[in-house]
């Protein structure tokens, strides 16, 4: 018997459920993808259904390591005597009717498949698959993260906004979480400076957490991009956040910790980024009121800053070597 070809079966039952194929064009008049359409459809289909137990980074990293979702799909449903299953049939079926109403949705979709999706995340282990966006992503691009907490005295908003215009000075992207308190202060300076933002948020792209912030979500997605990895209609729930924030330490070549108590999702987003290998800057306002802000500084990787000036001083050095070349994706 003669060997099947790779990536086979499933041209014959996505014949089947598949006889035009939708517009790549999104609410932003732009190209949502640069995969086809069976590509992005077997994708979908393959997070819906989750084989072996994989998780949504898995599933992106095994995908892009192939190069396709359609051969990926076929290592782990193969062709059998009996056919593809009613429930892989019916996923891809649903998969190619939620890109349709995304399609006609305000948003862009790129997948880890795409031209377009940023390299530095696949250098991750959380690689999301998807990723929403209002704006212009970029493929690669030099951002550095200012986070902090929501709660901010005046002397953290104070040094938020001077660490975003120094890096706007520099033409570094401002990267934050949207989150009131010291990003929105990080932001509001950015684009006050005619700068980029990029602004990766906790829920799906339609929503807008905190409410309060909605105008600021709209000037950042001007002034650069609004992101998500979630799902479009998703509320904000605990778990989004800490996955915000890896997303967000990927996303960049270092980051800043401006302010933060004890349990402050920066707090996170610094672990994460250490495991990242991203260098991570804690100004005087962490160390002096945070312990794991104390025992982190002994990390690899990790710096002090007591002013802005220091902070600005460690990105420059940083920059220099920050993209020798991009991030080499981590997709084993």
């Amino acid at each position: 018997m003669h060997a099947l070809p790779t990536c086979l079966n499933l041209s014959e039952v996505y014949a089947r459920i598949h006889s035009n194929c939708s517009s790549n064009t999104g609410g932003n008049g732009l190209k949502m993808s640069t995969v086809t359409d069976r590509e992005r459809t077997t994708l979908l289909a393959l997070l819906k259904l989750r084989p072996a137990k994989m998780s949504w980074s898995e599933i992106a990293s095994e995908a892009a390591l192939r190069g396709s979702a359609v051969c990926l799909w076929d290592e782990m449903f193969g062709l059998t005597l009996d056919g593809v299953g009613g429930a892989e049939t019916d996923a891809l079926a649903a998969a190619e009717q939620t890109w349709a109403e995304w399609d006609q949705g305000d948003f862009d979709v790129t997948t880890v498949l795409d031209d377009s999706y940023p390299l530095s995340l696949k250098s991750i282990h959380q690689v999301p698959p998807l990723l929403f966006s209002r704006g212009r992503l970029r493929p690669v691009e030099t951002a550095v993260s200012v986070v902090g907490s929501r709660n901010a005295s005046a002397e953290g908003l104070r040094i938020a906004a001077n660490v975003a215009r120094g890096l706007v000075d520099r033409e570094i992207t401002v990267l934050s979480g949207l989150a009131n308190g010291i990003d929105e202060a990080a932001h509001a300076a950015t684009i006050e400076a005619g700068g980029r933002a990029l602004g990766v948020i906790g829920t799906g792209i339609t929503k807008t957490y905190p409410a309060v912030n909605k105008s600021l979500h709209h000037d950042v997605a001007r002034s650069g991009a609004l992101v998500s990895q979630f799902l479009p209609d998703a509320p904000p729930q605990k778990h989004n956040f800490p996955m915000r924030n890896a997303t967000m330490s990927g996303l960049g070549v270092a980051s800043v910790v401006v302010e933060a108590g004890e349990h402050s999702g920066a707090r996170i987003q610094a672990r994460v980024a250490v495991e990242h290998g991203r260098p991570v800057i804690l100004t005087s306002l962490v160390l002096e009121s945070t312990m794991w802000g104390r025992e982190l500084l002994h990390r690899p990787g990790v710096y002090a800053a007591s002013s802005t000036a220091e902070v600005m001083e460690l990105v420059d050095k940083l920059a220099e070597f920050a993209f020798d070349g991009p991030p080499q994706p981590v997709l084993a």
